[in-house]
């Protein structure tokens, strides 16, 4: 008899060969019907591997990430198997699974897939998946396996770097492939299926490799599954930040002036604004002293810091001065700065902690094809901020970050969220600089201060700074998408690359303890994320523009104008469209536009001294007539529901 441990912690007892799938069986039919992977020990295996020995076992549905990634990697045979009877000669490479969905990079050689194949190919994955085959493993020998794909350049690439006895091939129906595993009990499972689009691929990502074609598919466990997210596609590109930013005149892109470089308008810039007023507002509460450093740093500085041996081969590279030897580099992070900074003069523990906050604009050479509107750029502004504290401040300053960071997401929507605790690799330890016991005093650190705030957390490893673990918040906006949000990272590193160090009350120099934290992140990113989420209505407070008043003809522009100055005695921000258009023009126009309000003005408006407010999205519902008074009530209350009061 062996022992499983399940994830509960509760222990069975079953005979040497039992199954994942006999151990569902066990706990449920139900559970049985839904499983369709494994892990056990930590090794990912099939649902119908046998056990030998004592473990711990998981099992995975649909409904997890694991079993998501077994059913997508299982469909990408099956699409794979299609697609060489569709296409005969074709030379099959890889087929991962990826966040959604999985491609297949295929060399079809002098033929072509276009969008008038893809159907059938989708008929052909449905129609092989409703026999119900089962994915097998089996090993094969690396002479055996090279043998089989002679033929094939890649599959014998791939092959040529395994060991032999390591080597496996997975079957089903009649069609086989090389594959590490993590596989569905049987095609059966997989109800629907579509093709997303395809796309050149160098082989392994070598431009000076052949070119591929690869084809992106997804699949589901039911019909519906699909059909609600090509809905959330559509909702997606109606929510798509370049989309809305265009629309909405906040920022702009110039070849001119470069790739990945964005210009912000001046609706745009006003955004920002008061994103930085808002932060700046609670940071100064928290004991928060703002600093402004140069774009560009000599290159010692970074080489100092690590940066520079980290990211200084794929960034810009160093400019040069007419000095002999001289070189600088653009700025690519506040960090280094902060330390100078801190440098400046000698510090007490009685000083500690000193908290130096920048809207810092900071440059990474991203490839071309890694951009990606406001979301992936080469020069963007980070909300940085480095606290320096004593190594028995770290818990209590670490807990207030938190707060910080919990009280700008509440103040801005983002109430479905995770904190990632970012570790070090298990493995690789070679891309980290510091010492083993620097990283597990900052790891503990986190750890402690994310159990002790009650936040729902996950640990990844391999997620860590090079130079220190990292609480990273993990946001789902309103399609359900996950975006990394805020990060807080513990740093005993730098304060040591740097020599920084205060006087105890033992007389003796120490090493202060270095948080980086940065609630937004990028500005750019964050700003793009914000825009999705709320489809561009912007929290009220938010808004460039709080109200739009549209007056019924040229005749009653002067109360208009009356109107717009009380409104800003009441520090509400608005503007007047007195374009000679009609009134359903400039409503359709201002719909578009996303104000939160319009305030239509004409005879009887001008004659009662009041506005007539109709609501943005809110067609149909008819307007309300008020003054102006009870007008700036009603945007008053709503600030007060959505922008939270920062105490400390």
């Amino acid at each position: 008899m062996i022992k499983i441990t399940l994830p509960d912690g509760s222990v069975k007892e079953f005979a040497q060969g039992v199954t994942p799938m006999d151990v569902a069986k066990s706990i449920s039919e139900g559970l049985a019907r839904n499983v369709i992977l494994a892990s056990f020990n930590g090794t990912t295996v099939e649902t119908a591997t046998e056990l030998t020995t004592d473990g711990s076992l998981v099992l995975y549905t649909w409904n997890d990430k694991d079993g998501k990634k077994a059913f997508w990697h299982s469909t990408s045979h099956v699409m794979a198997q299609a697609l060489e009877e569709l296409f005969p000669g074709i030379k099959l490479t890889l087929g991962p699974a990826i966040e959604n969905g999985f491609y297949y990079d295929v060399d079809f050689g002098d033929q072509k897939i276009t969008d008038a194949d893809f159907k059938k190919v989708e008929d052909r994955v449905l129609e092989i998946s409703r026999g119900k085959y089962e994915f097998k493993m089996r090993s094969v020998s690396k002479a055996e396996a090279l043998e089989v794909y002679k033929d094939n350049e890649y599959k014998t690439e791939l092959i040529s770097n395994l060991e032999d006895g390591t080597i496996t091939f997975c079957d089903h129906a009649d069609f086989f492939d090389l594959c590490r595993g993590g596989h569905i009990p049987n095609t059966g499972i997989i109800k629907a299926f579509k093709i997303m689009s395809v796309a050149g691929a160098y082989w392994r990502g070598d431009e000076k490799n052949k070119q591929l074609t690869r084809v992106y598919g997804i699949s589901f466990p039911k019909q519906k599954d699909l059909t609600d997210y090509l809905e959330l596609l559509e909702e997606a590109k109606r929510r798509d930040h370049r989309k809305l930013g265009k629309e909405l005149e906040l920022f702009a892109f110039s070849q001119k002036v470069g790739q990945g470089l964005p210009l912000w308008l001046p609706k745009g810039a006003a955004l920002r604004d008061r994103l930085e007023q808002f932060l700046k507002k609670a940071q100064k509460k928290a004991g928060y002293e703002q600093v402004v450093t140069p774009h560009i740093g000599q290159k010692e500085l970074y080489v100092t810091s690590g940066h520079y041996e980290k990211y200084g081969a794929d960034s810009f590279q160093p400019i040069s001065t007419p000095a002999e030897g001289e070189e600088f580099l653009l700025k690519p992070m506040n960090c280094p700065h902060h330390c100078e900074i801190y440098n400046v003069r000698p510090w007490s523990y009685k000083d500690l902690p000193k908290r130096y906050a920048e809207f810092g604009t900071v440059y990474r050479y991203e490839q071309s094809g890694e951009l990606h509107g406001l979301t992936r750029v080469r020069g963007f502004t980070q909300d940085d901020a480095h606290i320096f504290c004593t190594p028995e401040q770290l818990d209590e300053e670490f807990k207030k970050v938190i707060d910080l960071v919990l009280y700008v997401f509440g103040s801005l929507g983002f109430e479905n969220f995770t904190a990632q605790i970012s570790l070090r690799d298990q493995e690789n330890r070679a891309k980290y600089i510091g010492s083993d016991e620097n990283w597990e005093k900052a790891e503990n650190a986190i750890i402690n201060a994310a159990r002790d705030k009650g936040l729902n957390t996950v640990v990844e490893y391999g997620e860590a700074a090079f130079y220190g673990p990292k609480l990273d918040f993990m946001v789902k906006d309103a399609l359900g998408r996950q975006w990394q949000l805020g990060t807080i990272q513990v740093d005993y590193n730098l304060p040591e690359r740097f020599d920084l160090t205060y006087k105890g009350s033992d007389n003796e120099l120490h090493r202060p303890v270095m948080i980086h934290r940065a609630p937004f992140g990028s500005m750019e990113r964050f700003i793009a994320i914000l825009l999705e989420h709320t489809a561009g209505n912007f929290p009220i407070w938010l808004m460039p523009e709080q109200a739009i008043i549209l007056s019924l003809s040229e005749k009653y522009e002067k109360y208009a104008k009356k109107v717009l100055d009380l409104l800003e005695n009441h520090e509400i921000r608005a503007l007047i469209d007195n374009r000679n258009e009609t009134i359903g023009r400039k409503i359709r126009e201002a719909e578009v536009q996303k104000y939160p309000f319009m305030l239509i003005v004409g005879e009887e408006e001008e004659k009662n001294g009041t506005i007539s407010v109709r609501r943005h999205g809110q067609e149909g519902k008819g307007n309300i007539s008020v003054s102006i008074e009870e007008f700036a009530s009603i945007v008053n209350e709503e600030i007060k529901k959505t922008l939270k009061t920062f105490t400390v």
